[in-house]
């Protein structure tokens, strides 16, 4: 598909998407997320020519203008559609499909050092709500829908929703003051502290179930004997 059909493809999916759009004109003179992609598709091509440093200069340019930052590098669909868009990273390695929606404030970003697939991949039709921030080299499926401000750091399956952002204590120190983690993050996989919450909690139930079972079988043997000394008591007779 040519750049202008691209273009007329992405106004007209913005107004289909976003009933502020009066028109496809008005989507073409104003709106920062139409005129990121006009930047993105000129940088994009440059950077196939191997001209690195001058597609960096042209994706800069729109930043500046736009306030959205699309790595010229970055792989993305038809159809694709920023609503609002102001603030919005889309790193080098990402990879978008058709018909995706990023709102304001979207993040998609790469907590590894080394080169190599960094960020993430967002399958077709995928919708990330406002402030969410997608990390790593991660998936998400199909139809997937990432609510605003959530933190993904690890796949999402098709046809799922994701919602919150509850940061927790790992426990975890950092061993080297001067290492650095991309997002605060670190490249290898973090203890999850509900998961290990939860299986201690099932260990000490466990423990529990089976001193009740042992405290049952005492008290068994108790009745028994107690029952027995009154039968001998009374001058009935007893089991055995």
């Amino acid at each position: 598909m040519g750049f202008f059909s691209k273009l007329r493809d992405i106004a007209r999916v913005t107004v289909e998407k976003d009933p502020a759009a009066c028109s496809k004109l008005e989507v073409w003179i104003a709106y920062p997320g139409f005129h990121a992609m006009v930047f993105y598709y000129m940088a994009h091509r440059v950077h196939l020519w191997k001209l690195c440093t001058l597609s960096r200069w042209i994706s800069s340019i729109g930043r500046a203008l736009t306030g959205i930052e699309i790595h010229p590098a970055a792989k993305i669909g038809e159809r694709f559609f920023m609503d609002h868009g102001m603030g919005i990273v889309i790193g080098g390695t990402a990879e978008i499909g058709n018909d995706v929606t990023l709102y304001q404030g979207v993040t998609l970003g790469g907590t590894s050092l080394e080169p190599g697939k960094r960020h993430p991949t967002l399958k077709d039709n995928v919708t990330v709500g406002a402030g969410a921030k997608v990390l790593g080299p991660i998936t998400i499926g199909e139809n997937a829908r990432i609510g605003a401000n959530a933190v993904v750091i690890k796949d999402v399956a098709a046809d799922t929703s994701m919602v919150g952002a509850l940061a927790r204590s790992t426990k975890r120190k950092v061993a080297n003051s001067d290492e650095f983690w991309a997002y605060g993050i670190p490249t290898e996989d973090l203890p999850d502290p509900v998961a290990r919450s939860i299986e201690g909690l099932l260990e000490h139930v466990h423990q529990l179930s089976n001193r009740v079972k042992a405290l049952e079988e005492e008290n068994s043997v108790l009745l028994e004997g107690s029952n027995t000394d009154d039968a001998r008591a009374e001058g009935r007779p007893t089991k055995g």
